[in-house]
């Protein structure tokens, strides 16, 4: 990898204590795909090629599930001690690289990878060591505010507990993710001590020791809060889910197949199907189902990803694929 090719560290090497699961958080499915293979595909399209995920809890659970990503390495955080440590776990892989490095949480499926590139971009343009990217919202409880100077350059990040009645007004919200230059990235993280009831290091201590070190630390409001805002918990699980599926459904529709009733039909990723093909209510549809043109699917049936179905075929009930 170039230098100066943006590399990206991801987060996730949490627990699923919300989820109530034994399976990483992560891990959990969206359409067919775990949830941390939506982060990476945004960190790609905006031109990283490489990803850098901090394992944890069931590391090797983890690893395994990425195994076949050849531009994944793995850097293991055998102790959670907050944002900044996991980062600090990173150094090895990052300590040769001079471009900018992406800080994600593998638990934002749906970040946007335009998003992503006006984070590289405002860095690059500024020559900043960090760009912090935030977001505008009312519902703002329990958020990092971005607190900004009567300039409106940004000042620092104020914790929710920390912050005054005036700071609580504010409505642009640190989202997590960031666009650092790597080599003062790596100088910052040796700086962090933890100083906080948690005895943790926290990664939004970095900006501040690099302001106080004299250097240019930015905010840009470039994400929307449904980009920004992690899948806690199954309820959340479901709404992100809701999302990417109606994004399936309406991308099969424009690209001329009818699907005759959206909120009963679920079709994963990666999924094939022709023009003229009609999808009826009920049906299930796995990634890697590859379906003809002119097909007609369902009611009520569940195609797995081994099915392929020739152009022309009727599939009434399930019992038809093995005709």
């Amino acid at each position: 990898m170039s230098g100066s090719v943006p590399a990206a560290v991801i987060l996730a090497a949490g627990k699923s204590t919300r989820m109530k699961s034994n399976t990483p958080k992560v891990l959990h499915t969206l359409c067919g795909r775990p949830m941390i293979e939506y982060v990476m595909d945004a960190a790609r399209a905006a031109g990283v090629e490489k990803l850098i995920v901090v394992v944890g809890h069931q590391a090797r659970t983890v690893q395994d599930a990425l195994s076949n990503h050849s531009d994944v390495v793995f850097a293991e955080q055998t102790e959670q001690l907050g944002t900044g440590h996991a980062v600090m776990m990173c150094e090895s892989e990052l300590q040769d690289h001079s471009g900018p490095v992406l800080i994600l949480a593998g638990d934002t499926p749906l970040l946007e990878s335009r998003s992503l590139r006006r984070l590289l971009d405002e860095q690059h343009r500024t020559s900043a060591a960090c760009v912090i990217g935030s977001a505008d919202t009312a519902d703002n409880e329990g958020l990092g505010r971005i607190v900004r100077d009567d300039s409106g350059q940004f000042h620092c990040i104020r914790e929710h507990k920390d912050a005054s009645e005036d700071e609580r007004q504010i409505t642009e919200i640190n989202t997590g993710c960031y666009a650092f230059d790597t080599p003062l990235l790596l100088e910052s993280l040796r700086e962090l001590k933890p100083d906080n009831a948690q005895s943790e290091y926290y990664l939004t201590d970095c900006p501040r020791i690099l302001m106080e070190a004299g250097h240019r630390v930015t905010a840009l409001c470039c994400l929307t809060v449904r980009e920004a805002v992690g899948v806690n918990n199954r309820v959340q699980l479901a709404e992100v889910r809701r999302h990417i599926q109606q994004n399936i459904l309406n991308g099969l529709m424009l690209s001329g197949v009818t699907i005759e009733d959206p909120l009963q039909t679920t079709i994963d990723q990666d999924v094939s199907v022709g023009q003229d093909t009609v999808i009826r209510p009920g049906t299930v549809i796995d990634r890697g189902a590859r379906i003809g043109s002119g097909c007609r699917i369902g009611p009520n049936v569940h195609l797995t990803a081994a099915c392929c179905i020739p152009d022309g075929t009727t599939v009434a009930s399930s019992s038809d694929l093995d005709d």
